[in-house]
């Protein structure tokens, strides 16, 4: 019974260092093959099977640090097929991965960063464009690979986009608003905030209502002159002028009249239901 309990370790020791001899000998046996497999993989223009076999022979070459060329030269075909299919969070990703593992001569290392470069400046301009055009999500959805990882919530240029968007969305309800309560100054005003090409179309029938209206008013004014009601005793065009131009140093319509009469050499006064530019 000694005898046993004696060998019984060895046994297992035996077993173990000999499983551990088996599993390096196929290790060592796999990747012989691997390199022939994954030239016919190049050969071939098979990009799966050319990532599959070089991260395989990667991951077996124990000395080094750094990637093969082998994994590298599949990770660029992977790329530029997966930037021609549109798929575009793909191409950024094996790109990405390709320019981190150093491998290759400063010039292929500066081309591989020039390509990534490049990839993630046309993704921004179609998302621009899309913007412009008033796609918000098509732009968010173009921008999501280059923003990946990149930078904080509230820097990013889909952050950007989304609060002049919001902004915009927000004017354009004011607008309507205003226009239907007939507040034609402080609806101007909303309209020369909106900054976005997209909304400054949506709101072009309503500018022309505010415009017609404004320009109403001063077809009164000129009646006021003829005496017929109570008129500004200072040029129109001029008044019109100086609220106009407090309107776009971003005053709010009224403190805008108020500033742009004293601007003209006047002062407000009340008659009646009408605020009126008096000269001093």
């Amino acid at each position: 019974m000694a005898l046993r309990r004696h060998l019984l370790p060895r046994f297992w020791l035996g077993i173990t260092l000999g499983g551990v001899a088996m599993l390096c000998g196929v290790a060592y046996w796999w990747e012989r093959q691997l390199p022939e497999r994954l030239e016919q993989a190049i050969r071939d223009g098979d990009t799966l099977a050319c990532l599959h076999y070089s991260e395989q022979l990667a991951a077996l070459r124990w000395l080094g640090q750094q990637a093969p060329e082998e994994l590298a030269l599949c990770r660029r075909q992977a790329a530029v097929q997966a930037w021609n299919d549109g798929r575009h969070a793909d191409a950024l990703g094996f790109q990405e991965l390709l320019v981190n593992s150093g491998v290759g001569t400063s010039v292929d290392q500066q081309r591989d960063q020039n390509q990534l470069n490049r990839w993630r400046e046309q993704l921004r301009d179609q998302a621009l464009n899309a913007f412009r055009d008033g796609n918000l999500n098509e732009a968010l959805s173009l921008l999501k690979p280059v923003e990946r990882g990149t930078s904080p919530s509230g820097s990013r240029l889909s952050d950007s986009l989304q609060e002049t968007w919001n902004r915009n969305q927000l004017d354009h309800q004011r607008l309507a608003e205003l226009v239907q309560s007939k507040q034609w100054w402080e609806a101007l005003a909303v309209l020369n905030r909106m900054d976005h090409p997209w909304w400054q179309s949506k709101a072009q029938s309503l500018r022309q209502t505010v415009e017609q209206a404004i320009d109403q008013r001063k077809d009164l004014d000129e009646h006021h002159n003829h005496g017929e009601l109570p008129a500004h005793t200072v040029p129109n065009s001029a008044l019109d002028a100086a609220v106009q131009r407090r309107i776009r140093e971003g005053m709010e319509p009224w403190k805008a009249f108020e500033t742009g009469c004293a601007d003209v050499g006047g002062r407000v006064e009340e008659e009646g239901p009408e605020s009126l530019c008096r000269r001093r």
